[in-house]
């Protein structure tokens, strides 16, 4: 969406192609015929991938990939065949199994704001509370958890929380966020000051995006029904496909030009977590 910033949060999507943030290759996969171009080798996609400033690499827009082996097993995914049929809001799997957090886990999502932030920093709260609270009030099994005391210590190494938020320095994105399965080095979202001048997106809904994926979700464009910007096939149905989900890019053959939480989201967070 070239009239919002909103696209820049997901900088470097290469619809039906292997693609990173950053990446110049746009060597097609297979599509949803069967048919496959010609891709990278890996070693031509690793040098094209964008390196974060926490050394992970920066995947689909706004994840992260911590090492280098899980940056082969993502290039393995991204040229292997597509789902067929699979639908609904879906849910990150790692080695067949979803990728969420405990129960107990789930109530207790802890997380610090860097006074990095500056002046920006009760804006920083402010917002994450608010895109926190999307999930929160669609189920009560899900609970973020600002804990201030930590803000003044806020990184990764900060083992008295569970993800950090911290600020960030870079075009590449507007915000990017981590997977429950994310090592602890990783754990953070990581926030650019263009989240504030990002036109019509606010920052509420952008925060609440990335907070879809800290509970396991993917984009939904991946599934078959977008026609486009293919993924992977590491994930599992919970909803019907809705093209207008937060966690749809609208460049992607969205329904809506507007990021915001449907009901489908709250019924996808129900379905992992419970009511």
């Amino acid at each position: 969406m070239k009239s919002s910033g909103f696209s820049r949060i997901f900088a470097g999507v290469a619809c039906l192609a292997v693609a990173l943030l950053g990446a110049t290759f746009t060597a097609t996969v297979p599509n949803a015929e069967g048919d496959a171009g010609s891709v990278p080798s890996f070693q031509e996609f690793e040098r094209s991938s964008y390196v974060d400033v926490d050394g992970a690499y920066v995947v689909n827009g706004d994840e992260v990939e911590s090492t280098k082996a899980g940056l082969k097993k993502f290039y393995e995914r991204m040229v292997g065949p597509k789902h067929a049929d699979e639908e609904g809001l879906i849910v990150n799997t790692v080695s067949g199994r979803d990728d969420k957090w405990s129960a107990s886990q789930a109530l207790n999502l802890t997380y610090c704001v860097s006074t990095r932030f500056g002046t920006r920093h009760a804006d920083v709260v402010s917002a994450m509370a608010g895109g926190a609270g999307l999930w929160e009030s669609a189920s009560t099994q899900v609970d973020f958890v600002h804990v201030p005391a930590q803000d003044g210590s806020c990184n990764t190494r900060n083992n008295n929380v569970l993800f950090s938020v911290e600020p960030v320095s870079t075009t590449q994105y507007i915000a990017r966020a981590f997977f429950p399965s994310t090592a602890k080095r990783s754990r953070n979202v990581l926030i650019d000051d263009s989240i504030w001048s990002s036109g019509s997106w606010e920052p509420v809904d952008i925060l609440a995006h990335e907070l879809g994926h800290a509970l396991g979700f993917r984009h939904e464009h991946t599934r078959p029904e977008s026609g486009t910007c293919f993924e992977d096939n590491n994930w599992r149905a919970l909803t019907p496909y809705d093209a207008a989900s937060i966690m749809h890019y609208p460049q992607c053959n969205g329904s809506s030009a507007d990021l915001e939480f449907q009901a489908s989201d709250a019924a996808g967070v129900r379905a992992l977590y419970g009511s």
